[in-house]
């Protein structure tokens, strides 16, 4: 069987990501129909509750009010990590790299949707029982995704995968 190349070859990844930010748009609109002006749903007494929230900073609550830094910033990872996802090897075993590429863009498109469409980022999903911020689905891709990769490139590739997932082949 030929192998994919070019722009055909980026299209699992394409369709992942649109996936991704669909899922993440429709929780959050959900969120908006369901949760907005009204009590929160408490799923775990004491532990886990949807609680809506109109977030206008960043990670805990820097940068209130200057939706264009995130926005500039968003925008930078998802051209970033789209160009390193389009050149990064295609090889099997380099496939949680690129998931996790997939995940961070998917996160940062999901949230940069928010700030431009409302100004604000729609987050739902807060742990009581820690008083964690109240997150969304966008920030568990990019947390998650940033957590894989670390481990992937600190613990299981060796110093040759990481030179070759960038590395052209001729």
């Amino acid at each position: 069987m030929k192998k994919k190349s070019g722009y055909y070859s980026l299209l699992p990844g394409f369709l992942a990501c649109l996936l991704l930010v669909a899922a993440d748009q429709i929780t959050k609109y959900l969120a908006v129909l369901f949760l907005k002006d009204s009590s929160d749903i408490i799923l775990i007494p004491g532990v886990f509750q949807l609680h809506y929230l109109e977030n206008v900073g960043v990670a805990f609550g820097f940068l209130q009010n200057r939706q264009w830094i995130p926005i500039l910033f968003a925008f930078a990872i998802v051209l970033g990590f789209s160009f390193a996802y389009a050149k990064s090897s295609k090889d099997r075993r380099f496939l949680p790299f690129r998931i996790s590429m997939i995940g961070i863009i998917a996160g940062a498109l999901g949230n940069m949707i928010d700030r431009i469409w409302h100004g604000y980022v729609i987050d739902f999903v807060y742990f009581s029982l820690i008083d964690f911020p109240v997150f969304n689905l966008a920030d568990c891709y990019i947390v998650i995704s940033i957590i894989l990769l670390a481990i992937w490139c600190l613990f299981v590739y060796k110093e040759e995968d990481l030179n070759q997932i960038f590395a052209r082949k001729r």
